[in-house]
């Protein structure tokens, strides 16, 4: 099969079109927080990274009612404010 140099040129070009569309959809979500107001929501994932713990400690933190969170749905988020206040409160103790 044999495609002539034109033909080629328009298909690159729509391949670099899309490339460069889905590079900018994945920019926008790479910068996305999620935000409550102007508070910024954390999830599980960031602050077990954030506080180097597992997920099951932040359960027991949740559970012993040190830590408040937010559900919606079946996720789980954090005020950066209350946590901030849970770092300060056991860092006094």
């Amino acid at each position: 099969m044999y495609i002539d140099k034109r033909e080629f040129e328009i298909y690159m070009e729509r391949i670099l079109e899309r490339i460069e569309f889905l590079s900018r959809k994945l920019d926008k979500l790479l910068n996305s927080t999620n935000r409550l107001g102007s508070e910024e929501l954390l999830d599980n994932q960031d602050l077990c990274l954030l506080l180097k713990v597992s997920k099951r400690t932040l359960q027991r933190y949740r559970a012993s009612g040190n830590l408040p969170f937010k559900r919606i749905g079946q996720k789980t988020f954090y005020l950066e404010s209350d946590v901030h206040q849970f770092l300060r409160h056991h860092f006094e103790n």
